[in-house]
């Protein structure tokens, strides 16, 4: 039985055999003891995404007591869902990112618990995932742009819409009535500053 550990572009933690290609965390929200979530799905505003491989470094998933892992199709996916790079093991990442959050948002670079913060704020309302009005067109979003459309995320890339599924991106045509804005504002004006997340190579496919 897959573990209850893989993180939906809503933010849901579900189970799930596929893996993802990033891994990232919310603090401790499992019991160490059987594996299993507590009912909290957050010990704190840093919800992160990291490598999946950091130093050669290999954890005892969900068997330790130091945070609890998580892990994500693609970076997009992780963005979607309310998290940001982590600066420790992505440093670089993390530094883009927020250097495009600055431009995207206005002000000087900010603290990682200044993002933290503002996430928070955009990704959850009474305790589920927060949706957001789309700015504009759907066309218009920026590369890496995730919304909610009758029940399903998609994508959207160089203005085409395609569907995510746990094991990869699926091509699709483009909803017509759009429940909302997955991505929070705030990351949201960091792509179209121009932070670019690693996406999965599904898409790569698909856009050949």
């Amino acid at each position: 039985m897959p573990l209850q550990n893989r993180v939906t572009p809503g933010g849901e933690i579900v189970a799930m055999s596929e893996r993802g290609f990033f891994t990232g965390n919310r603090g401790i929200i499992h019991d160490p003891a059987t594996r299993l979530l507590l009912r909290k799905r957050w010990a704190g505003k840093a919800w992160l995404v990291c490598h999946l491989d950091y130093q050669g470094r290999r954890r005892d998933v969900m068997g330790g007591r130091s945070w609890t892992e998580l892990f994500f199709l693609d970076e997009a996916t992780a963005l979607a869902a309310g998290h940001r790079p982590c600066f420790f093991c992505r440093r670089a990442a993390a530094e883009g990112f927020r250097a495009a959050w600055a431009r995207g948002n206005g002000g000087n670079p900010p603290a990682a618990a200044a993002m933290d913060a503002a996430l928070h704020r955009e990704r959850l309302q009474r305790g589920g995932k927060r949706l957001h009005a789309l700015p504009g067109r759907i066309a218009a979003l920026p590369d890496g742009a995730m919304v909610a459309a009758g029940g399903d995320a998609y994508i959207t890339i160089g203005g085409e819409c395609f569907r995510w599924s746990p094991g990869g991106y699926r091509a699709a045509v483009p909803p017509t009535a759009i429940d909302g804005l997955l991505t929070p504002p705030s990351t949201l004006a960091a792509l179209a500053a121009g932070y670019r997340p690693e996406l999965h190579p599904s898409l790569d496919t698909m856009r050949r």
